[in-house]
C-alpha cells in the first residue's frame, strides 16, 4: 500500500499542468504507466483516486478514466469497494505471459535476423550503451524502461507493427512480475545478452538468435521468486514526477 508521505498542512500545492499537456487522460495513464516500469509505483501500491488528482491537479473523473484504461491494460486492478492497485502478478500468470513472449519473440528475432538494417543494428549499439551506462549508473529507473525496450524496439524495426504493439502489452505486464527482484548482476547479464543477440542477427543467423532469446527469456523468468512488497510507504507525488529524460 502506498501513503503520502507528507501531512496534510505541510503537503505541497497540487501540480499545475504546463500548458495542459499532463491534464488529459492519455497523459495520466503515461506517467502512471511509467512510474510502474521504472519501480517507482510497486505491484499492489494503492491509486487513491483523490491522491492522484492532487498530483496532477484534475478532477477525480479524469484520473477514473485514465485508471480505466489501464486496467484495460492490465497494468492496474480495480476493486469494488477497495478502490485501484498497481497490478500484481501471481506465479501462474508470470508463467503465462513468459510463454507468450516466447511464442511471439521467436518468430520476430528469427525475421529480424533476416531483416536487420546497419541503421537498426547501430540504433540497437545506441540502445545498449545506454542500458550499460544505467547499470553502472545504478540508475535502477532508466535501467529497468530500457531492459524492456531492447524487446520492443526489435519487434518495430522486425516490421510488423500489430506484434510489436501486443509485445508492448506483454512487456509491461512482465516487468511488473520481474522488476521486485533484478539485481544489478542480472540487469548487466541482461544487457550482456541483449548484445549477444545483436550480434548474432548481425551474423544473419536466424537459428541462433531464436536460440538466444529463448535462453534469455528462461534467465529473466527464472529471477521470479515469491516475496512480499516490504518496504516503507512511498511520496506518491514523488513517484509519479515526469521521468527523467
Amino acid at each position: 500500500m502506498i501513503g503520502l508521505a507528507t501531512t496534510r498542512a505541510s503537503r505541497p500545492a497540487p501540480a499545475r499542468p504546463r500548458n495542459g499537456s499532463a491534464s488529459t487522460t492519455e497523459a495520466i495513464a503515461s506517467r502512471i504507466t511509467d512510474a510502474v516500469i521504472e519501480h517507482r509505483l510497486l505491484p499492489g501500491a494503492k491509486l487513491g483516486e483523490e491522491a492522484l488528482a492532487e498530483v496532477f491537479g484534475v478532477s477525480r473523473t479524469k484520473v477514473r478514466q485514465a485508471l480505466i484504461r489501464l486496467a484495460q491494460e492490465k497494468l492496474v486492478t480495480l476493486q469494488p469497494a477497495r478502490g485501484a492497485f498497481v497490478a500484481k502478478p501471481d506465479a501462474r500468470e508470470a508463467r503465462e505471459l513468459f510463454d507468450a513472449r516466447r511464442i511471439m519473440e521467436r518468430v520476430l528475432i528469427e525475421r529480424f535476423a533476416a531483416s536487420a538494417t546497419r541503421e537498426h543494428l547501430s540504433a540497437l549499439r545506441d540502445h545498449m550503451r545506454e542500458e550499460q551506462a544505467a547499470i553502472r549508473g545504478q540508475d535502477t529507473a532508466r535501467r529497468n524502461r530500457l531492459l524492456g525496450e531492447f524487446h520492443v524496439r526489435i519487434a518495430r524495426m522486425a516490421g510488423n507493427q500489430v506484434m510489436a504493439d501486443m509485445l508492448g502489452e506483454l512487456v509491461r505486464r512482465s516487468l511488473l512480475a520481474t522488476l521486485l527482484f533484478q539485481t544489478s548482476r542480472s540487469a548487466a547479464c541482461s544487457s550482456d545478452e541483449h548484445a549477444a543477440l545483436v550480434d548474432a542477427v548481425r551474423k544473419r543467423d536466424a537459428i541462433l538468435a531464436v536460440r538466444l532469446m529463448d535462453e534469455h527469456l528462461a534467465h529473466v523468468e527464472r529471477d521470479l521468486k515469491a516475496a512480499g512488497l516490504g518496504g516503507e510507504p512511498l511520496d506518491l507525488r514523488a513517484a509519479l514526477l515526469p521521468a527523467r529524460t
